[in-house]
């Protein structure tokens, strides 16, 4: 038969075995959940789609305005299109010029025509012929100073309509000598740099009238449609608010203590409220400046907190129509801490 004593004993060892079994469970359970939150960091933040504000770069009359509030746009569509006659008149206008310039430089690089040169060379030989007319009667006066049958007067005369008859002989030979050479370097220099001015008078038009048309930068949704057919618009003035499609961002926060486990290219999972779908992306940057953190944000710390700014990239494949502006969402980074994380990186 057993004894009393080691009944008890044995219940006791069974008791004992049972406390530390549950101790352990509880331990395993406690060390299990805090390792789990140290894997699993939960972030909040909303999306943050880029705009665009679409304007003419020059100013003139709506034609045409493609598009209305919701339509989807592909990259490079014709979105709105000015009154072009304006523009296509000062092209012809600008072309013209360049056709002006062109023909007086080639007439400067060509130089005068046979024609004129020979012009020139005839002109000399008669003011050679002058020359001479001019020194006989400056000889025939001079002799007949001595015999009283001309005077003083008539002599200088003579002289001087001589003399001026040389100058127009060097003249005249000048004017051969530049005929032959051509025009200066410096007069065609000139006319090379007018021309310049007028091509880029030319390009300058052409860019003016393709600015005429507004196209589409990216695919997105108009979201604002600001002038109608027939408006005057100046430039710079928003015609269109476009939402781009790609990329989206996610504008979280970080607090301080949970800096260390992220960092630039830690993949995370985003989802929303309205959808069961979790789309992937990863973190593109992190501000290196801290903040407080804004009213419209979530966290499970105190508001006054100061915490970084996080940008979060959705990934292309898995963005769609249903991540609208403004939409706070969830994110879950599953990463172990990083050691020595980078703040401020792209």
């Amino acid at each position: 038969m057993t004894t009393p004593n080691l009944s008890i004993k044995k219940i006791r060892w069974a008791v004992i075995a049972v406390v530390v079994i549950a101790l352990g469970g509880a331990l395993a359970f406690w060390l299990s959940r805090d390792r789990n939150k140290e894997d699993a960091l939960r972030l909040y933040g909303n999306v943050d789609i880029r705009e665009v504000q679409l304007a003419f770069r020059q100013p003139g009359r709506v034609m045409q305005m493609a598009f209305d509030e919701g339509d989807a746009v592909r990259a490079g569509a014709r979105l709105a299109a000015l009154d072009a006659q304006p523009y296509r008149d000062a092209l012809v206008a600008a072309q013209a010029q360049v056709q002006v310039a062109q023909a007086e430089l080639a007439k400067l690089r060509r130089g005068l025509r046979p024609q004129e040169i020979t012009q020139a060379r005839e002109a000399l030989k008669k003011a050679q012929a002058l020359v001479t007319e001019a020194e006989r009667n400056l000889q025939r006066q001079s002799g007949l100073l001595a015999s009283g049958a001309s005077s003083q007067r008539t002599v200088d005369a003579a002289r001087t309509a001589r003399d001026q008859a040389a100058a127009g002989a060097e003249a005249a030979k000048a004017a051969l000598s530049q005929a032959i050479e051509g025009f200066r370097k410096e007069d065609i220099a000139a006319a090379e740099a007018r021309l310049a001015a007028a091509q880029a008078a030319a390009a300058q038009a052409t860019t003016s009238l393709a600015d005429t048309e507004l196209t589409s930068p990216s695919d997105g949704t108009v979201i604002a449609r600001v002038r109608e057919p027939g408006s005057m618009v100046a430039s710079q003035s928003t015609v269109y608010s476009l939402s781009l499609d790609k990329p989206v961002y996610v504008r979280a926060y970080v607090g301080e203590p949970d800096l260390g486990r992220i960092a630039p290219g830690t993949a995370v999972r985003v989802k929303s409220d309205s959808s069961e779908k979790v789309y992937r992306g990863q973190i593109g940057f992190i501000s290196p400046r801290a903040e407080f953190t804004p009213k419209t944000v979530e966290t499970t710390d105190l508001r006054t907190d100061l915490v970084y700014r996080l940008r979060i990239v959705i990934d292309e494949a898995d963005a769609d129509a249903a991540l609208r502006q403004g939409m706070p969402v969830t994110i879950a980074v599953d990463a172990k801490p990083v050691s020595g994380a980078r703040v401020g990186e792209r």
